[in-house]
């Protein structure tokens, strides 16, 4: 299965403000809902899927949404799932015939996937903002991953799009 992990950065790294707010461009949004709705699923940790509106979910096409948790939860909606660690989440998305997996944060979530090797390819939007204090695109971790470039694209005249294979 390729996981694929696709996050909006500032240009110094920042997924979020540190109070989870995320004032990304309305081109960025429409890139992130045209990736999800290509995938069709969506791994978020518990702290970045609350701040998901409804609206968010079906502009996004009503992906399944598979959030990892500490704790353990049973959701209400058909389409959201909780799960404790990373490979379970893949086990669950491939178990559901999804042939890939889309990583997006929050910090914590993508340094899980990061630490256990998962992830195949990266896309980064960077917004053309810099935040002072705000939470980082992975959170510390000792890993090091040597990245190929793969494209670059440009989604409005101040974000570009940085696709990245990991190299194995």
């Amino acid at each position: 299965m390729k996981v694929v992990l696709y996050m909006a950065i500032t240009t110094n790294g920042m997924i979020a403000r540190k109070n989870l707010e995320t004032p990304w461009s309305d081109e960025e949004f429409t890139s992130y809902y045209e990736k999800v709705k290509e995938i069709g699923n969506v791994i978020v940790g518990s702290r970045t899927y609350p701040q998901f509106l409804e609206s968010d979910i079906v502009s996004m096409g009503n992906p399944l949404m598979v959030v990892l948790t500490r704790s353990e939860k049973v959701s209400s909606k058909e389409n959201v799932v909780f799960v404790s660690s990373a490979t379970k989440a893949l086990e669950l998305i491939k178990d559901k015939g999804f042939e890939q997996a889309l990583v997006t944060g929050g910090g914590e979530t993508n340094k899980a996937f990061l630490e256990t090797g998962l992830i195949d390819e990266i896309y980064l939007d960077i917004e053309p903002l810099i935040f002072g204090d705000g939470i980082p695109l992975f959170s510390p971790s000792n890993v090091e991953l040597k990245l190929k470039l793969l494209e670059t694209k440009k989604i409005s005249d101040q974000t570009i799009q940085l696709h990245y294979k990991v190299e194995k």
